[in-house]
């Protein structure tokens, strides 16, 4: 499965990450990764400056180290959370962050 980097796949992986019960902020900061995981809150802090790009690679990153529950998620998410899975599990070598930006 490969997704198009568009605002609406942004929105989709939002909520996905939502149901499982975190949230999401767009922050500036200097993150290596482009993003921060605040496990105790359920906080992840994204750099505001990434592109759409971007956002949808460091939100993607992040579906493995979050343990989203999939019982709690609607049918067509849980299809489309497995999908996203499968896609990270077959790309696991290789970087996903390809669009980092620097801010100076």
């Amino acid at each position: 499965m490969n997704f198009k980097y568009t605002s609406s796949t942004l929105k989709k992986i939002e909520d996905l990450i939502e149901h499982a019960g975190f949230s999401i902020r767009y922050e500036k900061g200097h993150f290596q990764t482009g993003y921060c995981l605040i496990e105790q809150k359920r906080v992840i802090v994204v750099n505001k400056f990434l592109n759409t790009e971007g956002r949808i690679n460091a939100l993607y990153e992040l579906l493995t180290p979050i343990n989203i529950n999939e019982g709690e998620l609607s049918g067509e998410m849980q299809k489309w959370y497995r999908q996203l899975v499968a896609m990270h599990q077959n790309n696991e070598n290789k970087p996903i962050l390809q669009a980092q930006i620097a801010i100076t």
